[in-house]
């Protein structure tokens, strides 16, 4: 007897996650594949899109159709995120033309943006677009490849992100959401929800973008080819699907004006929905939300997770090596040693610039640091101070979207980092703000499941996701630490204005 089932599949950064679902939320499945982050030289971070984008997507599909009782005619639609803003050149087959160019943890085109800046104007740039441009931003990496891969450039019919490449796979069209194009700067006109020639002309053929459309419409359905290579059923319905982080945003139930989402992952990303079109700020990034007359405000922050695995797997060797032998978990053990440690870290910030910075200071050029420290200070100590520079550089958030008068009446919290019970705390602590943890912590490829449902009718509106997710769980922050916090808070956002130009010598000097 068959049954309707929504697929949801999501690739990360480091791993890619797929559930099935029931109409109603219930899961049914879920499986998660581990892969690899590129950097094939400084600066530069990539995925292998055959092998990973696509790979993933395949293998995924094919495992949770292994569900006991569950056949490929049960799945009644297919949603997929992806990281992003990433940059991909296909040919016409949707063959890519080159390893797929990731977010703003790349930040190979800041000779791009500086080109960029020069021919249209930064301020201009900003008007028209809502943004800055940023190593987030898709038209200056457009523009690299231009310049350093000609005869890559020559042969892309299109440029697409990973979501578009994965759909395209699926079903030969390639679509990409609003909320996904809102980050393709300086190429998209947020209000009239279009691509624009004039900032395209320096940059691309604007035929060489994908079409557009909301991230909860149908883009099409499972071609023979993907259903060879997924399992799925010819015809499935697909989803136009988004970013990885507008679905994880869904998944926890971010959909009215005040919530905000604070994504804990390789990097942190954070959305706010807002009634205000004009809501903006050239340290924060703005553009229309998931659905018709959405709008939102986005930040984010380089590396988070991907700093906690750089210290694990470099100043941790003996504990991964243990782990890998039948131990303790490796970061369990080093949160075990930042719980031991007193808040405030005794005195050691770190300034987490380790791949330059996105929001709010908007410098690909920045670096990380690790300061004041001394012979008392221990491991405990750093990687405290690691997940405490994350709660830093939140409260820098929260200050900026309460000058402009978008001050978040919620926060809610979703990603692998919830786990990490000391960075959760920290974030509160150093904030001054409860977060709301989701009970169903599936992320992104659960949002891709409701995106599917609503896409195919099976799902009334994105609304159903509250009933879907249930109650939250609340971190409270602790208000006798506010007085230890404040001074190191303020220390923090000095550190980078007190040695930006040295970090920029550096860049120079090709370090």
């Amino acid at each position: 007897m068959g049954q309707d089932l929504l697929l949801g599949i999501d690739i990360g950064t480091y791993e890619s996650k797929g559930v099935l679902t029931t109409p109603q939320g219930k899961v049914i499945a879920q499986a998660t594949i581990a892969h690899k982050l590129l950097f094939p030289r400084a600066g530069w971070a990539e995925h292998d899109p055959e092998l990973t984008w696509w790979g993933d997507f395949c293998n995924l599909s094919k495992q949770l159709l292994l569900t006991e009782s569950v056949s490929p005619s049960d799945i009644k639609g297919v949603g997929v995120s992806a990281i992003g803003p990433d940059v991909l050149p296909i040919d016409e087959n949707f063959n890519p033309l080159r390893m797929g160019i990731l977010y703003g943890v790349d930040t190979r085109a800041v000779e791009e943006i500086d080109e960029l800046n020069a021919i249209y104007g930064e301020d201009i740039i900003f008007n028209a677009t809502a943004n800055t441009l940023s190593s987030q931003s898709t038209g200056p990496k457009i523009l690299w490849i231009k310049k350093n891969e000609p005869e890559v450039y020559k042969k892309a019919r299109w440029f697409v992100d990973a979501t578009t490449f994965i759909v395209a796979r699926l079903t030969s069209r390639v679509v990409v959401d609003h909320f996904s194009a809102g980050t393709m700067v300086p190429m998209y006109d947020p209000w009239k929800n279009q691509w624009s020639d004039k900032y395209c002309k320096e940059i691309l053929d604007i035929n060489q973008l994908p079409e557009l459309m909301w991230s909860h419409e149908l883009a099409g359905h499972i071609i023979e080819s993907a259903s060879k290579a997924t399992g799925l059923a010819v015809g499935t319905p697909v989803s136009v699907g988004t970013i990885d982080a507008g679905a994880e945003a869904l998944s926890v139930s971010v959909t009215q004006p005040g919530e905000l989402m604070m994504m804990y992952g390789s990097t942190i990303f954070m959305i706010q929905v807002t009634d205000n079109d004009q809501a903006r700020e050239k340290r924060l990034w703005a553009g229309p939300y998931l659905f018709p007359g959405t709008w939102c405000l986005l930040a984010g922050m380089a590396t988070s997770g991907s700093l906690t695995r750089w210290f694990k797997d470099n100043f941790a060797r003996e504990l991964v090596a243990a782990e890998e032998a039948g131990g303790e978990n490796a970061y369990a053990v080093l949160v075990d040693e930042a719980k031991a440690t007193p808040p405030g870290a005794e005195g050691v910030i770190v300034l987490p610039y380790f791949s330059g910075e996105r929001t709010p200071v908007m410098d690909p050029r920045a670096k990380g640091m690790i300061f004041g420290l001394s012979l008392t200070h221990t491991r405990g100590h750093i990687f405290r101070s690691i997940l405490e520079g994350m709660g830093h550089g939140f409260k820098q958030h929260v200050d900026l979207f309460t000058a402009i008068g978008a001050r978040p009446h919620a926060i809610k919290s979703v990603g692998g980092g919830t786990k990490n019970s000391v960075w959760l705390q920290a974030v509160s602590d150093i904030s001054g703000v409860p977060q709301e943890v989701a009970p169903l912590t599936f992320g992104a490829s659960y949002g891709d499941a409701l995106l599917a449902g609503v896409a195919v009718g099976l799902v009334a509106s994105p609304e159903e996701i509250r009933v879907w997710q249930g109650k939250p769980r609340i971190v409270e922050p602790d208000p006798k630490l506010a007085a230890t916090y404040a001074p190191l808070s303020e220390i923090y956002s000095n550190l980078y204005q007190s040695t930006k130009e040295s970090m920029h010598k550096l860049h120079e000097l090709g370090y």
